[in-house]
């Protein structure tokens, strides 16, 4: 198939820069995509009655820490252990020493999505301990905006031209020029689509079906992450892997850390659905 059909993507991933410091698109559309999950939460907050300034303004304290920490040493521990157990002071500083042993300012390039969950649930563990308001209702309230999030990420990831697809003659291929001349799966669109769509029926279902399945029996953060990594498990076909030591292995990294996910918000979504309708509340 003719190239010219294909998207050629070469967007310079930095704004603009002010001396060494560079302002980046991943990081301003990551921002922006928790500021939005950060003003629905408000919304939600309200509905449930639990609203009050100190608790939405330590909310993003607390999440904000829990996801970059956590994905960051999801990083380092799942994809390049190798490295940063002999560079431990650089998991913590957005610096690398460079082959002339000078550091230079690079960001927190390497966040894990699996990671950023797992830190995300135990600093909303803190959290509902520092505001008095139960742990279930608030990791509830959470899980229906983790996708939405996690969309604005994987287009972060997309003006990054990184986790790049696999080579492909589909007409929507995406060509990324800062990579190589090769047609490829455009993944990161694929995975973000899929978590907005994720987004919406997780609160199409607490804005029309709270009666049903409420906020604080672990419904919506079941099917948030049943959801989210089970479309993740299945778009890494379509990825590269990330890391060399993955070629070896019968699913790469981002699958095998998928799988407890899946299973475990799968139990806590077929739970609530049996309760449901054992309490008569759907129809058999």
């Amino acid at each position: 198939m003719n190239s010219i059909l294909y998207i050629n993507w070469n967007i310079d991933p930095v704004i603009f820069s002010i001396g060494p410091v560079k302002i980046q698109y991943y990081g301003l559309i990551f921002v922006t995509g928790l500021v939005l999950c950060y003003y629905i939460i408000g919304h939600i907050y309200k509905k449930e009655k639990i609203y009050t300034p100190d608790a939405m303004e330590k909310l993003f304290i607390y999440a904000i820490i829990g996801i970059f920490g956590g994905a960051r040493l999801g990083h380092c521990l799942f994809y390049d252990f190798e490295y940063f157990s002999s560079h431990i002071i650089e998991i913590f500083i957005p610096f690398r020493e460079n082959a002339n042993g000078v550091y230079e300012f690079i960001g927190y390039k390497g966040l894990a999505s699996h990671g950023g969950a797992i830190g995300l649930f135990v600093s909303m563990l803190l959290y509902s301990r520092k505001v008095h308001i139960p742990f279930p209702k608030v990791i509830d309230i959470i899980a229906i905006l983790a996708p939405l999030g996690g969309g604005f990420i994987r287009i972060s990831n997309l003006m990054n031209s990184e986790i790049i697809g696999r080579p492909t003659d589909l007409p929507w291929a995406f060509i990324f020029r800062q990579v190589d001349n090769l047609p490829r799966h455009p993944s990161q669109l694929y995975e973000s689509l899929s978590y907005f769509v994720i987004f919406l029926i997780a609160y199409t279902l607490y804005k029309y079906k709270r009666h049903l399945f409420k906020v604080g029996s672990y419904f919506y953060f079941g099917l948030s992450i049943s959801a989210i990594f089970l479309m993740r498990f299945l778009l890494e076909y379509t990825k590269e892997n990330q890391k060399g030591f993955e070629d070896s292995l019968f699913f790469n990294m981002g699958q095998l850390l998928s799988i407890p996910f899946i299973i475990a918000g799968a139990v806590l979504v077929i739970k609530n659905v049996l309760d449901a309708r054992k309490n008569g509340n759907i129809m058999r």
